[in-house]
């Protein structure tokens, strides 16, 4: 509810903004800019939720930022599509321009009234959602810890249900066998059952004897010993599910649909304003050695297809039935191709990768199919990598592991963080690893 009353808000003024700024310019809202109001009405709703702008959490300074970003993308998408139409030339530059610029504004002077109403409300109903946790052991132990320090909610304490450690920086307020005495003692509105697998037999008998305590029971399934994947909690037909392993790509079409149009969308932009590095760079390559001016290599892309990744040739033409990762003071590489490696240009190819829909800006670094072949097996979980399209740059990447992972233990850092990426993947974490991206190209591991 407070998304949609804060998106509404902005959006009515932004909109009556764009077409009086019309009505001012042309004496009458002429009908393109009608248009262009509905494209952007049908436009926010999507890229403002995928990059969760109203985020009741989020602290001013932070709100402001998804803010910026989600209207630099709508305006992006809009850009695209009159540059794809060719309708571009029915608009006033300076209308939109203005439109632009003073549309962000009164979003922002109207955001942080709204969002501090919003986050108000939030800790006013939060504090009177006082609970109590059944369980003392390690799961328990980790919920309560999301309640009390992420969503600052009132818990009570942890009850025992069994032979639990009691070792706990939270108090132990009781048993189950005085569980009632406790909820009506604490006045207790939500009851978490946070139990190990092995008293799960005690749950049902739980449920029914609470069902007349009027309080909310919540059951937090024992997963933590099991690698989850973009885990989630649906219902089919009516019988609840529990995703273990799921693509975000195919658990979320339309935030699929936006990640394809940012990435299409930005490459494009991206091939057109570095179009004279992209050739200066064919030449030096064509002049440096013989071969090739592009290298391309088979390696996996999303859910296991083969893809054929670009970069331009920075080695001499050699044997390579046998792929070797590229190390400081190769033999192999050339003068021209150990700039280009060391400012990452010879990636700038996969640009068009993203166009074609074979990777994406941000993802998983694709690796050659031998290095595939090594670690699976030795790295747990290490093909879910391929679970979401590849990319150029990745949260690992940003992390400090870029380069060569010469151990195992590095590239099991580097599968991590892509894990990671995938189970917390949004447009918002996309857009900030692009932003991070320039400050990670000249790293002391880059060959």
């Amino acid at each position: 509810m407070s998304f949609w009353l804060q998106w509404f808000c902005g959006t009515f003024l932004h909109t009556l903004l764009l077409l009086t700024l019309a009505g001012m310019k042309a004496g009458e809202m002429d009908s393109q800019y009608r248009i262009l109001a509905v494209f952007v009405l049908l436009g926010s709703v999507p890229v403002y939720s995928l990059l969760r702008v109203y985020y009741k959490q989020d602290g001013h300074l932070v709100g402001l930022a998804r803010l910026l970003a989600a209207w630099m993308v709508l305006l992006a998408g809009l850009t695209v599509l009159a540059f794809i139409t060719k309708t571009s030339g029915l608009y006033s530059r300076e209308v939109v321009l203005t439109w632009a610029v003073l549309g962000f504004a009164v979003q922002a002077g109207l955001y942080v009234p709204l969002h501090t109403l919003a986050r108000r409300y939030y800790r006013e109903q939060q504090t009177l959602r006082t609970s109590l946790i059944i369980g003392t052991g390690d799961l328990a132990l980790t919920l309560a810890d999301k309640l009390v320090r992420e969503r600052k909610e009132p818990m009570r304490g942890l009850v025992r249900a069994g032979d639990e450690p009691d070792d706990t920086l939270y108090p132990i307020v009781g048993s189950l066998a005085n569980l009632r005495e406790l909820i009506a003692e604490h006045r207790i509105r939500c009851l978490y059952i946070a139990l190990p697998l092995a008293q799960a037999e005690q749950i049902e008998g739980l449920y029914i004897d609470l069902l007349d305590a009027n309080v909310d029971v919540i059951w937090i399934p024992d997963l933590n010993s099991m690698m989850l994947l973009n885990h989630s909690v649906s219902e089919i037909g009516g019988m609840p599910a529990i995703h273990l392993n799921e693509s975000p790509l195919t658990a979320y079409p339309t935030a699929a649909f936006s990640k394809a149009l940012l990435d299409r969308s930005l490459s494009l932009l991206a091939i057109l304003a570095l179009s004279p590095v992209l050739v200066a760079t064919a030449i030096a390559v064509k002049l440096s050695s013989p071969g090739p001016v592009l290298f391309k290599q088979k390696r996996l892309g999303w859910n296991g297809k083969v893809i054929k990744v670009w970069k331009f040739r920075s080695m001499r033409m050699h044997d390579d039935t046998q792929v070797k990762q590229a190390t400081r003071e190769d033999p192999r590489i050339t003068r021209v191709g150990r700039f280009i490696r060391r400012t990452s240009i010879d990636e700038l190819p996969q640009l068009f990768n993203v166009l074609q829909g074979h990777m994406s800006l941000v993802g998983p670094r694709p690796h050659a199919m031998a290095h595939n072949n090594y670690y699976t097996g030795k790295i747990e979980a290490y093909m879910a990598r391929h679970r979401i399209k590849p990319g150029i740059t990745g949260l690992a990447q940003v992390s400090g592991y870029r380069g060569e992972t010469d151990t195992l233990e590095k590239m099991e850092r580097r599968v991590e963080h892509d894990i990671a990426y995938i189970n917390n993947w949004s447009l918002w974490l996309d857009i900030k690893i692009l932003i991070k991206t320039p400050f990670t190209l000249f790293g002391k591991h880059i060959y």
